[in-house]
């Protein structure tokens, strides 16, 4: 198993309007995975974590957002077949989060 893939975003918005930003943007983000023939399972809100799982080239990857009040926090577990696009989907993360919470 390859070690969790970790993304720390830092942002301004404070804990309610992240959560909310992250909450409005999931249906956005399963929409742009349907587009790349992925698929994202319900997403689910515990307290400020939101738990996810996406089908990926026969695979699941699963993980988890935790909501701060000045950062979001990614991890996302691969499978060691997914590990090798690791880069991709960091940078992916950080380009399309750091979008979601810092746009007005």
């Amino acid at each position: 198993m390859a070690k969790p893939l970790v993304v720390v975003i830092p942002h301004q918005l404070g804990l309610a309007e992240a959560h909310r930003r992250l909450d409005d943007g999931i249906g956005e983000a399963k929409a742009l995975l349907q587009k790349a023939g992925l698929s994202m399972a319900d997403a689910s809100w515990e307290g400020e974590r939101l738990s996810f799982v996406v089908g990926a080239l026969n695979q699941k990857v699963d993980g988890h957002i935790d909501v701060a009040a000045d950062s979001v926090r990614v991890e996302v577990n691969l499978p060691l077949i997914l590990s090798l696009f690791a880069n991709k989907v960091q940078q992916a993360i950080g380009q399309n989060g750091v979008k979601l919470l810092t746009k007005k």
